[in-house]
């Protein structure tokens, strides 16, 4: 029999997830779930319902695993502890400081329902963890580092368009070379600061607001609320 799978979020991730699922003769799709008008959203896979989130209560049956394909900064931390309640759930919550926080709460949502959680399986926490645990097995006096890039950041550009104001980003990740080549000779350096190991750059496009004169444009570096350190702006129009 195979495992039934609901899919909570229909982005970059929910459709890499629903490929995996077609891979894997042992799952099936059940369900996709979102926020937008069910008619708007269109499946690779034939035949699946498209539902809308405030209907999934009436699929507690229908489904053995959820899992949540949300972003880290505001969807995960709220959604995965309240279907916890009612569903096996997993998801991909990969803000690394609040961890053992979205732990308890997933924990203590999941003992309630008699329901099982998986949180933080994706690259990093996730796959990449547990091969650096392979690594630090083989190599017991050895340091682990990890560089990513140069590439887009899911997550963070996720975070990025959830400022107000911002109607699409992209945030790059980017290693630095003279970090990568102090490993790569075998210094074993003490990066503890992570901005010493990846720059990030982050452009993105504001919302719409009268040009001012191009005089009045700029480039400037931004702090945001979110997890992200320090960004590099492209330039754009005055936007305040």
């Amino acid at each position: 029999m195979s495992i039934r799978i609901g899919i909570l979020g229909y982005g970059n991730l929910g459709r890499g997830v629903e490929s995996a699922i077609r891979q894997n003769e042992d799952m099936e799709l059940a369900a996709v779930f979102t926020r937008r008008a069910p008619e708007s959203v269109s499946l690779r896979t034939p035949g699946i319902p498209v539902v809308n989130v405030d209907e999934i209560g009436a699929w507690k049956d229908k489904i053995d695993v959820l899992i949540l394909c949300g972003g880290s900064a505001t969807d995960l931390p709220v959604q995965t502890p309240i279907y916890a309640k009612d569903f096996n759930v997993i998801n991909s919550f990969d803000t690394h400081a609040r961890i053992p926080e979205h732990f308890a709460a997933v924990d203590a949502a999941a003992k309630e329902g008699g329901k099982a959680g998986l949180i933080s399986c994706g690259w990093d926490p996730g796959m990449f963890s547990l091969l650096r645990m392979i690594s630090t097995a083989c190599l017991p006096d050895g340091k682990n580092y990890t560089f990513w890039g140069r590439g887009v950041s899911q997550g963070h550009s996720d975070a990025v368009r959830r400022i107000e104001g911002v109607v699409d980003a992209r945030q790059y990740t980017i290693p630095v070379e003279d970090a990568v080549a102090r490993v790569r000779a075998g210094e074993q350096p003490d990066f503890t600061d992570p901005g010493n190991a990846h720059p990030r750059s982050a452009s993105w496009s504001p919302r719409k607001v009268p040009t001012r004169p191009a005089s009045r444009r700029r480039s400037r570096r931004c702090r945001t609320t979110s997890p992200i350190t320090t960004r590099r702006c492209i330039s754009f129009p005055w936007t305040r």
